[in-house]
């Protein structure tokens, strides 16, 4: 959480943070910014201080609404600047920066960089800032870096965004469904629009799309609609073309996100429509049943890892091959069995392999939980997701309830 920001970064003998860019669609910017209208920021955290935002003056009144000491970058004089730099703009940013720097007292340490902008002028610029405060050292972090850190847990008001977005994220698969269902069947038990088209994958992630915008929320990663032998390739998001037909198992995973870059949530359910063939049957239930068993069995303050491991011991006890006896499987049980969720949608704590010590289930974590099986040969695949936060107590709380069915019937065939 932010409140745990200062003692990582003093773990880490990190003493700034430096995020640059928009607040939308920025994780790192949006974390400390919520949704306000900033653009081509710069956000300051010194350790144990509040953070600090430069701006320019038509977004001032924006970057005040997140509470943080504004500073208004037109002082600094950049057209001067430029001039001085004879034109080089990257020269002329990295003297804009040390201005900016200078003014908060921050010359000499250790600043670790994020935010979402072009690399080569970032590069470039940061370049010639090396050189203009050269005893600062500038840090680059990856998927292990502190921001992850504290971000791997929520407070409630950010559970109660993840929360929102499920509401509208199971909406939208209510919708799906009963859209399924309402459609006519042809001879060859393939669906029908109204105008008595077939009805393909690719109509359905239009629906989906605009479903979702109709609720005010973003689909900036799109969503997997994926039927038959593409279910069997677990981030397939379906073949556009394909018409949708009975008794296949189509995977659904959808991933919103809220307007402007905020949160997302995550989640899949498989459904075969109008019925179930005897394999697509047991495959789906090897899935549950382990699916169930994870829930039961997690707890709080254990690693992430050790139910993935899990995982694949009940996998391989049904007889089905796992990530763990082969790192290059293809058909089995072939992921990991989730991840954090939050501002990305994959973010610690990770339940796979480079998942760390630290990747504990803390309260506060929300993390998907989605086993799944895969057979693109045999033409079909399976996986059920849920999005659950580890309260405080100890107790696992899916943030949006929906059914389990895997048959859903049509309205119009009897079979």
């Amino acid at each position: 959480m932010k409140n745990d920001l200062t003692q990582i970064m003093e773990r880490e003998n990190i003493d700034a943070l430096w995020v640059m860019g928009d607040a939308s669609h920025n994780p790192s910017m949006t974390y400390f910014t919520g949704n306000a209208h900033v653009s081509s920021a710069d956000l300051i955290l010194i350790r144990g201080k509040d953070p600090m935002i430069f701006c320019n003056s038509m977004e001032r009144e924006e970057a005040a609404s997140t509470g943080f000491e504004v500073i208004v970058t037109a002082k600094y004089g950049m057209l001067k600047l430029i001039e001085e730099s004879q034109g080089n703009l990257m020269e002329a940013s990295a003297k804009l920066r040390k201005l900016m720097f200078e003014e908060i007292g921050l010359t000499s340490g250790r600043v670790s960089v994020y935010g979402k902008l072009e690399i080569g002028p970032v590069l470039g610029t940061l370049k010639y800032l090396e050189k203009l405060l050269p005893e600062i050292e500038f840090i680059g972090e990856g998927g292990d870096s502190l921001l992850l850190e504290a971000r791997a847990t929520k407070d409630i008001h950010e559970i109660e965004r993840i929360r929102a977005m499920g509401k509208i994220t199971t909406e939208v698969v209510g919708k799906t469904a009963a859209y399924l269902q309402s459609c006519q069947v042809n001879e060859n038990e393939i669906l029908l629009r109204e105008n008595g088209e077939e009805l393909t994958i690719g109509a359905m992630h239009n629906m989906i799309n605009y479903w979702l915008a109709e609720l005010g929320v973003e689909n900036p990663l799109g969503c997997i609609f994926a039927m038959g032998r593409d279910a069997g390739v677990p981030h397939s998001a379906g073949t556009h073309e394909d018409a949708i037909k009975l008794g296949k198992t189509i995977i659904f995973d959808i991933y919103p996100q809220e307007a402007g870059g905020g949160y997302f949530f995550d989640f899949t359910r498989t459904w075969c429509l109008g019925y179930a063939p005897e394999d697509e049957t047991a495959l789906y239930n090897d899935v549950k049943s382990v699916y169930q068993a994870i829930m039961k069995e997690m707890m709080m303050d254990e690693p992430a890892v050790s139910f993935q491991d899990r995982t694949c011991e009940l996998f391989e006890a049904k007889g089905h091959g796992t990530i763990r006896q082969d790192s290059q499987l293809e058909s089995g049980y072939v992921h990991s069995l989730g991840h954090g969720l939050g501002l990305n949608v994959h973010e610690r704590p990770w339940f796979s392999k480079r998942g760390a010590d630290s990747d504990i289930l803390d309260a506060g974590s929300v993390v998907t939980i989605e086993p799944g099986l895969y057979y693109p040969d045999k033409g079909m695949g399976c996986r059920l997701e849920d999005t659950v936060w580890v309260r405080p107590d100890g107790k696992m709380e899916i943030l949006a309830e929906y059914p389990y069915d895997l048959v859903l019937p049509m309205e119009h065939w009897k079979g």
